[in-house]
Formats: C-alpha cells, structure tokens, sequence
C-alpha cells in the first residue's frame, strides 16, 4: 500500500481500502484514493487551497461527508487536490469515537447526536484543468455500500466503494 490505499477488484465501480495508524490517517487515505481516481495528483502544483468540512452522526456517516466533500471540491468546485491536511484540532477525535462504536448506551448515544463528529481540512491544489491534470474519471457519489470501518492497535482501515 504505496500511498495508504489499494483499490479493489469490482466489475463496474470503485471499492477502496485504505489505511494509516489513526483513524484520521486512513481519513487521508480515503482522499488521496478519491483523488488519484479522479485526477493525476502529481501533475498538481500547491499554488493554493480550499476549506474542507464535513461533519457525520457517527464515523460511517463522517467517511460517507468526507468523501462526498473531497469529490464536491474536485469535481463541482473545479480544485486540482494535490494534498489534503486534517487539522488534528479543528476536528473529532476519530480514534475515540471509532473506539466508543458498538459500546455506546442510550445517553451517550443521545449526546454524541447532539455533536456530530466534525473534519476540517486544507486541500492543497489549483484551479482544475482537464487536460494538463490527466483527467481519468467522474466519481459520482460515496456510497454506505461495502462500508467497513475498523480500529486496532496496530491502527485503522476504511473500506467503501465510489459509485463511477
């Protein structure tokens, strides 16, 4: 795993699996994947940035707003990403949030609803352009389909698949 991700066989969309020693890690993986789908990151100069948010009820839902956002600034907004930077204290604690899943009761179930758990990021990059980016392909939507998300000792993973 070269650059913390590897894609999946599947006949007609994307199935990705990414990892890092945190769950913010593999975060930054599920980008870095999203992105090097869509565009040749390594054409991509850093002459700017954009403002990354995305906010989730738990961390599937966090994963699926994380990578419908990276999609929305590539392909709706027109940023070439080069690099994406979570900002550790501007965001939730993934590792703790991922360690608290299946172990919540009631009341804290009700609280975390009440703060959803939140990423900001920088996405570094340019203005897009199709041609000189090596443009692959549309990624049209995250999906919950094949949705796993795991935390251990040894770190995290995220598998999803992107509907192309």
């Amino acid at each position: 795993m070269e650059r913390g991700y590897r894609l999946l066989e599947h006949a007609t969309d994307a199935v990705v699996e990414a990892e890092g020693k945190s769950m913010r890690e593999a975060f930054a993986a599920a980008a870095d994947a999203a992105v090097d789908l869509t565009l040749d990151r390594d054409s991509v100069a850093e002459g700017g940035h954009v403002e990354i948010r995305a906010e989730g009820e738990d961390l599937s839902y966090l994963l699926y707003s994380w990578l419908e956002e990276v999609i929305f600034a590539l392909i709706t907004r027109g940023f070439a990403i080069r690099r994406v930077e979570i900002d550790k204290e501007a965001s939730s604690d993934l590792d703790a949030a991922a360690a608290a899943d299946g172990s919540a009761t009631t009341t804290t179930a009700a609280a975390a609803a009440a703060e959803p758990l939140v990423i900001r990021a920088k996405a570094y990059g340019e203005p897009l352009d199709l041609g000189r980016h090596g443009f692959k392909l549309e990624i049209k939507a995250p999906t919950f389909h094949e949705m796993i998300i795991k935390r251990s000792e040894a770190g995290a993973s995220v598998r999803f698949l992107l509907d192309l």
